[in-house]
Parts: structure tokens; sequence; C-alpha cells
């Protein structure tokens, strides 16, 4: 058997070539089932994702995998391999492993740490095995990664620290407040970063979400997407005092939250603690609201230096997570191993057993009949002395798979003992 993959990411193709080389949702059957029709195709999994497309293919020692993986491509994607072998990663064997089993735990990710590369491939798995191009090996190596990116996730700290701006936001609001259930979210503006970090406070907890901006039908359809409350720009700061969280992010070219609105509104609110992010540039809320008390302000700049302290701590917390992969690509390859020596020890124990057998026979024509007890006593006598026999030969076997001389122990013993390919 023949593992080969073959693919492109956004660290070797820019968008333009895995655009050209990506599968449709809806094509992705017929692709799957025109790569496992081919000849020497084992099995088979197409991963196609907007930062990488992987081609990973199982096929018979004869076969070449390559050539019919680019054959595919170029009847696919109608790409002639030189236009594309620039950008083309290609892994075999223990290499394939170990870039799956790092892809699964998002160690080569844009992101590192992010989780949706886990639930793209098992996604890539199912629609591999719901078409019938996996059902083998392949498929419990794909099994094998699930649970060495689960095993990374939960024995590292890799997925835990914010490394966006608007779920480090988040990440902040839930330290000042320590829960952010039933919390009152207001968004000022209603631009892509402000809807993130609405949706993450929703995650998180957040129980309802007012939106105001200048253009009210815009405020409306983002207020929507929440099950949200629109609100009249001129009036949202009269609303104030019954938000938890404000997230700002007006195109307004001054402040349109001022330290003495601020004063007012908390003493409204009787001092419970307000947490506002201003993630406009120009930035909306005048800074000297941070003098406050229980006013939490942070701009884009704060949420930056999080982000960027927190990717830090993330890539040290990578180097675990590499370490542990390698363990488990060590752990995979030795179980391999001791996999292709399973024919010989079956047919060393075969071997034995027919000669076994053949003995016994002679000695019943020649000695017999034999009563029950001593049918019994022969039989217990002959296997024992099998077992011992191929005790020393299976040991070594085993012992000497995952090494170096792995294959020429396997051969000396397949030559001793007389044993066919």
């Amino acid at each position: 058997m023949k593992l080969l993959l073959t693919g492109v990411s956004h660290k070797t193709a820019p968008v333009e070539v895995r655009e050209r080389l990506a599968f449709r949702e809806e094509s992705l059957a017929g692709a799957l089932g025109a790569l496992k029709g081919r000849v020497g195709v084992s099995e088979a999994v197409i991963l196609s994702t907007c930062n990488r497309v992987e081609i990973v293919l199982t096929t018979e020692d004869s076969a070449d995998p390559q050539a019919i993986v680019d054959a595919f491509l170029a009847e696919q994607k109608a790409v002639s391999p030189p236009t594309i072998e620039p950008h083309i990663y290609r892994r075999q064997g223990r290499d394939a492993i170990h870039h799956l089993f790092r892809v699964a735990a998002s160690l080569d990710s844009m992101v590192v740490g992010e989780p949706q590369i886990l639930g793209q491939l098992k996604t890539a798995y199912n629609a591999a095995k719901s078409s019938g191009a996996l059902c083998g090996w392949l498929e419990g190596l794909y099994e094998r990664a699930f649970s060495v990116a689960k095993r990374v996730r939960s024995e590292t700290g890799i997925g835990q620290m914010a490394v966006s701006v608007s779920y480090a936001a988040v990440e902040l609001a839930r330290k000042i407040f320590g829960s952010l259930e039933n919390r009152t979210v207001m968004l000022v503006g209603a631009g892509k970063m402000s809807e993130l970090a609405a949706r993450h406070l929703r995650r998180s907890g957040a129980s309802h979400v007012f939106v105001t901006n200048r253009t009210p039908e815009r405020a409306a359809e983002m207020a929507a997407l929440f099950q949200g409350t629109p609100v009249e720009y001129t009036r949202f700061v009269a609303m104030l005092p019954e938000v938890d969280i404000v997230v700002a992010s007006s195109g307004a070219p001054h402040y349109i939250l001022r330290k003495d609105d601020m004063q007012r509104v908390i003493a409204a609110r009787r001092n419970r603690p307000m947490f506002l992010i201003d993630i406009a540039v120009p930035r909306n809320i005048d800074p000297a609201v941070n003098q406050i008390d229980n006013v939490f302000l942070y701009d884009i700049d704060d949420l930056e230096q999080v982000v960027n302290a927190n990717l830090r701590e993330r890539m040290k917390e990578a180097e675990r997570a590499e370490a542990l992969v390698l363990e488990e690509v060590d752990r995979m390859m030795a179980r391999l191993k001791v996999a292709e020596v399973t024919p010989t020890i079956v047919g060393l124990q075969e071997q034995l057993e027919q000669i076994r057998a053949s003995e016994l026979e002679k000695v019943r024509r020649r000695y017999g009949p034999f009563t029950p007890q001593q049918e019994e006593a022969l039989e217990a006598l002959t296997r024992g002395i099998i077992n011992k026999v191929a005790h020393g030969p299976i040991t070594a076997l085993r012992s000497h798979s995952a090494q170096p001389d792995g294959a020429h122990v396997v051969a000396a013993i397949r030559k001793a003992f007389h044993l066919q390919d």
C-alpha cells in the first residue's frame, strides 16, 4: 500500500490558484467517485476550504499515486501539472501522516489553534465515507487524526487565548463581569467587526442586543441578525443606563460619547460597571471616559495588544503541540510496522502448526489409537514445543519492526522457516 497527500494551501498558493483547484460541496461526491474509480486507488479523501485543497489517497503498491492525482486534477480542473507544480506540496508515508495530524491539530492553519479546520476535516471524512471512497485503513488514519487533535486541545492551551480583536473584546468583558449571562449589548454603528463581537457576546450568554446607526434601515437589518432591537440614533445615549456593554464602530469623525455623557449614564446605573469597546478609527469615545469609576474603556490598540500577547502565548503552546503530534506520529508508525510483520507472524504460526499436525498424525498411525487422556497429553506437549519455538522469532519480529534493521530481520526469519512471500 502507498499513501500520498497532495495539496495547496495559503502558505504555498495565492487565492486564484486555490480557487482553480477548489471543489464545490455539490460536486464533491462525483469527484470522489471519479478518483476512487481510477485503477489502483484503494481509498480517497478530498478536503476543500478557502485556505487549502488537499487530496489524500492510498493505492496498491504497483500504482503510481502522483500520476493518478495529476491525471485526476487535469480531468476535473483542466489544469496541467507544470502550471500548478510550483504551488503543490506532496507528502508520502510518514510525512503524509505527520502533515495530516498537524492540519487536524490546527498547527498548519493561518491562525494557529483555530478550531474550524477540525470540523472541515470531519466534513471531508464524512463525504468520503458516504460516497464509498473511505472504507479501510485510511478511515482509521483519519479517526486517529481526530483523536490527536482532541488530545492537543485537552493537553495544551493552543485554543484558549483570543487571537481575534472581536473575541479579545469578549474575553475582556468576561473578566470584568465574571459571567456574560443576561448582559445587554449596544452596537453603535453596524460594521463587520462589531457584528463579530456581538455574535461572540451572544454565544457567551448576552441576553439582548440593541443596534443604532445613522441609517435606520441598516440598524434594523443588523438588529434582525440577533433578534435584537433597533434604536434611533439620536436616542441611543438615553438608552445606555440599560446597557452593560457598548461596542462602538461608527464612522463619525468626532467623539459621540464624552466624559460628561458617561458620568450621567453611570450615575443612572448606580455605579454598576460598564464595558465600552471602541473599535472605530477615528475613535468614537473620549479616552477621558476611562477616568470614571466602574467604566472600562478599551480601544482598538488595547485589543490588539491583548491579541498580540495571546498570540505569543499560543505559539508557546504550539511548540508543546508539535512535540505531542510527533509523539503520535511515532506511535502510529510503530503500529504500522507491527501490522506489516503480522502476515509473517501468522505465516510462521500456520507453518509450525502444519508441522505439528503432520508429525502427530505419523505418531497416531504408528502407535495409535490413543486414549483420550493420551491424546490430550500429546496435544499439550506438541503445542507447548511449537509455542516455545515460535516465541523467539515472533518476539524478534515485533521488537525489530520499527527499527532500521526491521526489514532484514523479517527477511532472515522468512528464509529460515521457508515462508512464502
